[in-house]
C-alpha cells in the first residue's frame, strides 16, 4: 500500500502518526480512504467542491500532482505520497 506522509499540523487527526499506509489506486481514492480512516482530514485537504485546496500541495514521489493528473493521478503500492501545506510569511 502507498505510504502517506502527514504534516505536523494534521498529525493530531492521525494519532500523531507521521506516516500512514492507505489503499487506493489514485490520489482521489487515497484521500477518500484517508478520511474514512482518519475523519476530518478531507475537510482540511479539499474544498467544498472536492478539489485539493490551493494552499495544500500533494506530491507523489516528489512530483506535484498539479503537474500530473491532479486527483486522477495513479499511484502504485510502492509510492510515497507527501502532503505539504503551503507556508506563508514575510
Amino acid at each position: 500500500m502507498p505510504q502517506v506522509r502527514i504534516p505536523t499540523p494534521l498529525r493530531k487527526l492521525t494519532g500523531d502518526q507521521e506516516v500512514v499506509t492507505v489503499e487506493g489506486a489514485t490520489i482521489a481514492e487515497i484521500l477518500t480512504n484517508l478520511d474514512a480512516t482518519f475523519p476530518g482530514l478531507n475537510d482540511r485537504l479539499c474544498d467544498e467542491q472536492g478539489n485539493v485546496r490551493r494552499f495544500v500541495n500533494i506530491f507523489v514521489n516528489d512530483e506535484d500532482i498539479r503537474f500530473l493528473e491532479e486527483k486522477a493521478t495513479v499511484v502504485q503500492d510502492t509510492d510515497e505520497i507527501s502532503i505539504v501545506p503551503a507556508i506563508a510569511g514575510g
